[in-house]
């Protein structure tokens, strides 16, 4: 059986970086002092709320238990999820052959390949105004900030930001570039 990965996270202290990883090695390195700690996914840019619960397990003697085993069928990285369609299409679908899931799939990596990139650009526009929103609201020119990286003003973006606290500054760089992660 395996388990969806952690995320990569980085974890700040006013404007900050402190530590990065994920959230349990986080949990782990920064239990002892975690006040004021704000936590980043890497990924979408949302806070991650740490399980502090975990640290007080692994300084307990003892061996940590496994995770209990769940019942069904082990996952092979299909995810199923409801899909609504109206009649027509599930008529159209079970036309296709290989079966209405294999043209669900066939039509998404069309789509995929037809977004010319729109998708990640709007996701690290997304992740980026989240952290810059949450970390740099009360910062000089983060309104005209806002404004730039929206407008897909990156030049323009990355100037307003030069005075701004360097990790803080890296990071949102970091983010604000399309399918990446902030370099560690």
């Amino acid at each position: 059986m395996t388990s969806s990965p952690s995320p990569a996270c980085t974890a700040f202290r006013g404007h900050q970086v402190i530590a990065r990883g994920t959230p349990e090695r986080l949990v782990r390195e920064l239990h002892k002092a975690r006040e004021g700690i704000l936590v980043f996914d890497d990924t979408t840019g949302r806070v991650v709320d740490l399980d502090w619960r975990l640290a007080q397990i692994a300084e307990e003697p003892g061996e940590t238990p496994p995770p209990p085993r769940r019942r069904g069928r082990p996952r092979l990285g299909v995810t199923a999820r409801e899909v609504t369609l109206l009649p027509r299409h599930w008529d159209w679908l079970a036309l296709q052959p290989g079966g209405a899931s294999q043209a669900l799939r066939r039509l998404v990596e069309e789509a995929r390949r037809a977004d010319g990139g729109r998708t990640a650009r709007r996701q690290a526009q997304e992740r980026c105004y989240r952290v810059l929103s949450a970390l740099g609201g009360d910062l000089p020119g983060f309104e005209e900030a806002s404004r730039q990286l929206f407008a897909q003003d990156m030049a323009a973006f990355a100037q307003s930001l030069a005075a701004w606290p360097p990790d803080l500054r890296d990071y949102i760089l970091g983010l604000s570039r399309p399918d990446s992660e902030p370099s560690a």
